[in-house]
């Protein structure tokens, strides 16, 4: 059985978003540098951490990821299932895409999407999502990519976290291209 693990791109500072964050700035403002490296991947070890996380048997979002990105038109890559975490009903816009579920329940969207994913791993979006899968020992590995970027403020990615202390073990550091550091941590409960 493949891990749980977010992805998740970083400033130097520690935003993973820019200041005035809303459903029409979603990554809010300068944010979307963060992502640059990705679009197009630029050089060998950015591309295989594209490849790496494009190649997950199965997603789990929040919908504070989900539905800001109009769900990825229901196919987050290659036809994967994706669970998305929700108090809220589904919007009648997403209720037609049959490779998304939405649930509150965290437990069953991993446990779904681990059987889902088979040997393969799951990726995990979302701050919020995170945190409730730390709090609940659920999220395996963390994968950041540090982007040498300074935002000045905006959403820190465990600003307000509510779980106990973590121990977290460094199971690989890469440099890539244009100044990113893409750090993964296997988190020890």
């Amino acid at each position: 059985m493949g891990d749980t693990v977010l992805y998740m791109s970083m400033s130097l500072d520690g935003y993973i978003a820019g200041p005035n964050e809303t459903d029409d700035n979603g990554l809010g403002d300068g944010g979307d540098r963060l992502h640059e490296w990705v679009f197009p991947p630029e050089g060998a070890v950015n591309t295989r951490i594209v490849e790496e996380f494009m190649s997950t048997g199965a997603v789990v979002a929040g919908r504070g990821t989900f539905e800001p990105a109009q769900g990825w038109d229901g196919d987050h890559h290659d036809g994967v299932p994706i669970w998305v975490l929700s108090r809220r009903p589904v919007p009648a816009w997403a209720s037609s895409m049959p490779l998304v579920t939405y649930t509150n329940d965290i437990a069953e969207a991993f446990r779904e999407a681990r059987r889902a994913a088979g040997d393969q791993d799951v990726l995990v979006h979302g701050a919020a999502t995170a945190q409730r899968a730390i709090a609940a020992g659920l999220l395996d590995q963390i994968e950041i990519h540090l982007v040498p970027v300074l935002l000045g403020g905006g959403r820190r990615l465990f600003e307000a976290s509510s779980h106990r202390p973590t121990e977290l073990e460094r199971i690989r550091a890469l440099s890539g291209e244009g100044g990113v550091v893409h750090l993964r941590y296997r988190l020890r409960y």
